[in-house]
């Protein structure tokens, strides 16, 4: 090395970004932005696309719902496609799938086409958001991973929010196969700009692929997904689902199912061959934060799928009016989130999830007392208060949780942690729903003041745990560990 190149060095502060880390990390955001917002597109679309393709409501559900069971079966998988993959070939290969899919869709000309190229966008979208987890903890030094995960808390928490009102607006004007038309330029940029500009250091290994490992994955997560899926859907009865099975026995399937995964990649753990590598639940710090963040996901949820009922049926409303409701509160989240990374850059975890998890606490609760005259307002002021208190407990608690492993457990700490939101999403939707739906004084269970208020009432008693549960998390700042600690085997 030169005396010009060692100046150079010594020059160098630790919390510099390397050369070309900023527009990585950038173009991952952007593509998971968009790939997260087509999650939840179809929810506003399925009415119409039941006229367009002839089809009932419950078979245009598993537009929603293959994309979903998709997500569940692929994101478990990613932490062994991430150690074997370089991110760049990751992300070509997800984009790819996305866009592919994308181009189904809008040249679908009937339904099974249509669910094809939906399975296929989920295949590219289960793909990236780990990708995007392992890249910032890379590419970015601890002392502004915050900062950084901010970027990474407006895809999680603002995307599925504003996807149904993008929808929206497009179906009113354009029709649902511009949902995709307009998708796909983006998709094809985004594939071409990774081409040429993504490029990030990283070592890959020759791990062996254990098949009856991934069929155990498949099989257990999409089955605890899809039996979840169904508790939560209003009036889904037995006779509707697969072999007739109520949505209790596949969730007790998939629970079966999923033990046995955990028994077998802990046995391969042993030869470094585990597809999913669950040494990241011996790191206390990323278990708690983990447990955390997928409470804090079941109460963003609460309010996902509670306040347009609430809204609609309690209050009487349209539905444009509920989407306007929850639309000042994921537009509160987005912004707030890359100051709450600057903020745990400088505190730490526990200085913001305390105090956050006191706003979640307190917002749900007064929700649970709303009542068929609580105007409109105050509703959205709410929720508002609520979304401040989401957006200072998701940054901090993921960024936390990954930040405690080691770089070899990178990968797999993030597949687990977009798994466990996942199911977590899917258990607080289920349980929402069928609390409101059971406590309903309506004897054909239409949602009403007391099923809203019931369900309520349980997403606050979460929000308590929640808040209990922040007191055990560390005090001190954030500090270097991603490099410097040891695998323990």
């Amino acid at each position: 090395m030169t005396s010009g190149q060692d100046s150079r060095a010594g020059r160098r502060t630790p919390d510099r970004l390397p050369a070309g880390a900023l527009l990585s990390i950038s173009l991952l955001v952007g593509s998971s932005f968009v790939m997260v917002l087509n999650e939840t597109v179809m929810t506003v679309a399925l009415p119409v696309l039941v006229g367009d393709l002839g089809v009932s409501v419950s078979t245009a559900q598993w537009l929603s719902s293959g994309y979903l069971l998709t997500m569940a079966v692929v994101v478990p998988t990613t932490g062994y496609i991430l150690e074997r993959w370089t991110p760049r070939r990751t992300y070509l290969a997800a984009m790819t799938l996305f866009g592919a899919g994308t181009l189904l869709c809008g040249l679908a000309p009937g339904f099974a086409l249509l669910l094809t190229g939906r399975i296929v966008q989920a295949a590219g979208s289960a793909i990236m958001v780990p990708l995007l987890m392992t890249s910032i903890l890379a590419l970015v030094p601890t002392s502004r991973r915050g900062q950084v995960m901010g970027m990474m808390s407006i895809v999680l928490a603002v995307a599925p929010a504003v996807g149904p009102t993008a929808a929206g607006a497009v179906l009113a004007t354009l029709g649902w196969r511009w949902m995709f038309w307009l998708v796909l330029p983006i998709a094809l940029v985004a594939l071409a700009a990774g081409t040429r500009w993504l490029h990030i250091e990283s070592e890959t290994s020759r791990a062996r692929l254990d098949v009856w490992s991934v069929v155990l994955t498949a099989g257990a997560f999409s089955t605890l997904v899809y039996g979840l899926t169904r508790i939560g859907e209003v009036g889904a009865s037995a006779s509707e689902a697969p072999l007739g099975l109520p949505s209790w026995a596949w969730v007790l399937a998939g629970a079966v199912l999923l033990t046995v995964f955990v028994l077998r990649q802990l046995l391969l753990q042993r030869t470094g061959s585990a597809l999913l590598d669950l040494r990241p639940f011996t790191v206390p710090a990323y278990t708690v934060s983990l447990i955390l963040a997928v409470a804090s996901y079941m109460a963003l949820f609460s309010a996902v799928i509670l306040l347009p009922f609430y809204v609609q049926g309690v209050l009487g409303r349209s539905a444009f009016v509920a989407g306007l409701v929850v639309l000042p509160g994921g537009a509160v989240m987005g912004l707030l989130s890359p100051l709450v990374g600057r903020a745990y850059d400088r505190l730490g975890v526990r200085a913001l999830v305390v105090p956050a998890s006191v706003l979640l606490c307190l917002t749900l609760w007064t929700f649970a007392s709303f009542g068929a005259a609580t105007p409109v307002w105050l509703v959205v002021l709410v929720h508002v208060v609520m979304s401040i208190g989401l957006a200072m407990n998701f940054t901090p608690l993921v960024t936390d949780a990954l930040g405690a492993l080691p770089r070899p457990l990178h990968a797999h700490g993030s597949a687990i942690m977009t798994t466990s939101q996942q199911l977590g999403g899917a258990a607080g939707a289920a349980l929402f729903v069928t609390v409101m739906t059971l406590w309903s004084a309506d004897p054909a269970g239409e949602p009403d003041s007391t099923g809203v208020r019931s369900a309520f009432v349980v997403a606050a008693a979460i929000s308590t745990a929640v808040l209990a549960g922040s007191l055990l998390l560390g005090r001190g700042r954030p500090e270097s560990t991603g490099s410097a600690a040891a695998v323990r085997e």
